[in-house]
């Protein structure tokens, strides 16, 4: 069983960063991939940037050049740079863990609670 915690959401004026981090524990990022997904309100979870055992990264085409995604294999921990923020990157943040390198969340079967970012204008 595979447990996630996302924490670093808050709120920020456009143009601000912020820094979500994903402490993983039950096992390790050698065993899975692992991915960043966003749900805005009255809209459908879509994927947002994911990272495979190796450092391969994709992201989602709306947060290309503005968000990076990373972890740390020795502290079993995820993150998710987030630069340049836009009101419309407003949502609860999710990670999630899963055994393929992909941005659908069907592929996804441990998910975390969800940390929220609002950005205003």
């Amino acid at each position: 069983q595979v447990q996630l915690v996302e924490s670093g959401g808050g709120s920020v004026q456009a143009g601000g960063s912020l820094r979500l981090s994903c402490a993983v524990s039950g096992d390790t990022f050698s065993n899975h991939y692992m991915g960043w997904f966003r749900q805005a309100p009255g809209k459908k979870r879509e994927g947002v940037a994911a990272i495979d055992s190796g450092g391969s990264t994709i992201y989602a085409d709306s947060v290309k050049g503005r968000f990076t995604i990373s972890k740390d294999n020795a502290k079993n921990t995820l993150y998710l740079q987030m630069n340049s923020l836009k009101p419309e990157d407003t949502a609860m943040y999710y990670c999630a863990a899963g055994r393929i390198f992909t941005m659908i969340e069907e592929h996804f079967g441990y998910w975390g609670q969800g940390t929220q970012v609002t950005v205003s204008s």
